[in-house]
């Protein structure tokens, strides 16, 4: 073992022996606590896995009961009030605001086809002249034909992009558009769960029904993994 006051010696003080014994010293106590961190993780996370298991468990049991509580209400809505409204989703709302919605979401799709035609409308922009008009075209076409963060089309735009062909009137430009259009293929989301009530002071409050969306206690400190320093680059 190694005299704590040989710590304190500056390093050019040091005889070699004792600049070696050092550097071993210091190595071993490295590793030391390397395994010791990683005997931390092995020991902490599994328990942690496990909570979480069970939470999504409980979650899964709840999802299927609320559902389940709502198919009479469902068919009873629809029988009397005779329609299918929005077959996508359906809200129960009471008399005090509180309110349960469930369903799934539409997300945009496409087959492989729809490059063909982002292909045909590049190739027709070649075509175009130089001038002003033409270039503000263009930037239209593109802003149009932005994919977004998964690489697919935005519905919508397409809609805006169709609109601009019936008006250019240019047979390569309306075929590559009606290739995009055709190739539409929309997916349907997870169903869903969203809940509210109407609070005391009036004021409906959605409930938070996953771990993101959930907040911490107000007294909780989270100062350990986000500081003041990151929390101003990030508002830059």
């Amino acid at each position: 073992m190694i005299p704590e006051k040989l710590f304190e010696k500056p390093a050019g003080q040091l005889t070699d022996a004792e600049f070696e014994a050092l550097h071993k010293q210091r190595k071993a106590k490295k590793e030391t606590d390397r395994k010791a961190y990683k005997d931390l993780v092995n020991e902490t996370i599994p328990n942690l896995v496990n909570r979480l298991k069970e939470i999504s468990d409980l979650l899964r049991k709840e999802k299927r009961f609320i559902y389940d509580s709502l198919i009479d209400i469902l068919k009873l809505k629809l029988s009397i009030y005779e329609t299918r409204e929005n077959n996508q989703s359906h809200t129960f709302t009471t008399e005090d605001g509180w309110s349960i919605t469930i369903g799934y979401r539409i997300i945009d799709g496409w087959d492989d086809t729809v490059n063909t035609g982002i292909s045909k409308i590049n190739k027709f922009i070649e075509t175009l002249s130089k001038d002003e008009n033409s270039a503000k075209l263009v930037k239209a076409i593109n802003h149009l034909l932005k994919k977004d963060a998964k690489g697919n089309l935005k519905a919508n735009r397409v809609i805006e992009l169709q609109a601009l062909a019936d008006d250019f009137n240019n047979e390569s430009f309306t075929d590559g558009v009606d290739i995009i259009r055709k190739s539409y293929s929309p997916q349907r989301s997870a169903f869903f769960i969203d809940s509210c009530y109407t609070d005391k002071n009036g004021v409906k409050q959605s409930i938070p029904l996953s771990l993101t969306s959930v907040d911490f206690p107000h007294d909780f400190d989270l100062s350990f993994l986000i500081t003041e320093k990151k929390l101003k680059h990030e508002k830059l």
